[in-house]
């Protein structure tokens, strides 16, 4: 009985000790399967420290006497906090989505909203809204946004930090397609409608295949339709589409869809007289800053729209040349015995060059409509 009574006074003096170390820690029960969003503690019913990971309550380890336990409060990514509202009221440039934040992670929640951009796991260093700030429901409306596939994300902020809440996504469809089911962006310029990138198509338009030619021989001996990837990499498609010969661009099959065309020479001079002249149309017409064209990318505003890409080129004998440097676009129109028109943009002047080259080079295509 006498050593029983001891173990029990043992006992209550420890309890008492790491009492008193965790004089800032309110008792309460811990849940057992699920906690709050960001980081908390609790002691449980049977006495022990716990503090939520984000996952589960993980027991804190006893300490020392004379040690003080510290809690530094951190925002964890975790659903049950910050929920994303699905996307709603969808237009081709705008949307509705927002979000609950349930739990503010010990601190008060200073801005709140939505974020969003065509990669996933948007943040605030992409496109965001700014909506209110508190626990609670909000609602984003959003604009801007267009075509293809765009992420979303709830987001909150506190004296820690910004912690962002489940993903949801939407795919607004692209009004124009090829064969291949590419899907392609316009532009209006002036009196003309074109297409903001190169064409990545790989059928004809009756659903015949055109050939996919790596080898530099072959290339060069060509007098059918063909087309290329930079470097025979699949990889600079996404971003500077297919090189084609000109025999492809001027087959009675069609490279564009239905409803357009490859541009012969005039039209491409109508653009460039519409934009001010050849001098000055190249800069309103490539993409602003260095992401793909080389420094300096000098004069590009793309004002236009147009997101003019230095896709380079191959040459008659089969070698690829200037992608980062140089953009070349096929016309339909020929100029004497092997030459053809074209035109050109660089990275170190605002120019638009018309050029006259061989059929046999491999070229970018822009359609126009019809």
């Amino acid at each position: 009985m006498k050593k029983r009574l001891q173990r029990f006074t043992q006992i209550a003096i420890m309890l008492f000790v790491f009492a008193m170390m965790l004089p800032n820690i309110k008792a309460q029960p811990a849940p057992a399967t699920n906690g709050p969003f960001g980081s908390n503690i609790s002691i449980d019913t049977a006495g022990a420290v716990k503090y939520w990971d984000g996952v589960e309550w993980v027991v804190v380890a006893p300490g020392l006497p004379g040690q003080s336990l510290q809690f530094t409060p951190t925002w964890i990514n975790n659903s049950q906090g910050i929920i994303t509202i699905a996307v709603s009221s969808i237009t081709v440039t705008t949307a509705t989505s927002g979000g609950n934040i349930l739990n503010g992670g010990g601190a008060a929640i200073t801005a709140r909203g939505i974020c969003w951009s065509t990669s996933h796991n948007p943040t605030l260093a992409n496109s965001y809204t700014t909506n209110g700030t508190g626990i609670g429901s909000f609602t984003s409306n959003i604009t801007g946004l267009t075509s293809g596939t765009t992420y979303f994300r709830a987001y909150a902020t506190n004296i820690s930090g910004t912690a962002y809440g489940n993903e949801v996504s939407l795919i607004i469809p692209f009004p124009y397609y090829d064969i291949d089911g590419n899907g392609y962006d316009t532009v209006h310029i002036g009196t003309q409608t074109w297409m903001k990138e190169n064409l990545k198509v790989t059928h004809y338009s009756n659903g015949e295949v055109i050939p996919n030619v790596t080898d530099n021989t072959t290339w060069s001996n060509l007098a059918t339709g063909a087309y290329c990837n930079y470097n025979n990499d699949v990889n600079n498609v996404i971003t500077y589409g297919n090189l084609y010969n000109w025999f492809t661009v001027v087959d009675s099959r069609n490279l564009c869809p239905t409803g357009w065309h490859v541009p012969n020479d005039a039209e491409w001079t109508t653009l460039s007289n519409y934009l001010g002249g050849y001098n000055i149309a190249g800069g309103k017409l490539k993409e602003a800053g260095l992401a793909h064209w080389n420094s300096p990318n000098t004069d590009a505003t793309n004002e236009t729209g147009f997101t003019s890409l230095p896709g380079g080129s191959r040459n008659n004998v089969g070698t690829y040349l200037g992608i980062g440097n140089y953009g070349y676009w096929w016309t339909t129109t020929p100029n004497v015995s092997v030459l053809v028109y074209g035109r050109f943009m660089n990275y170190n002047n605002s120019d638009i060059y018309g050029i006259s080259d061989v059929w046999s080079n491999g070229y970018s295509v822009r359609c126009l409509k019809n």
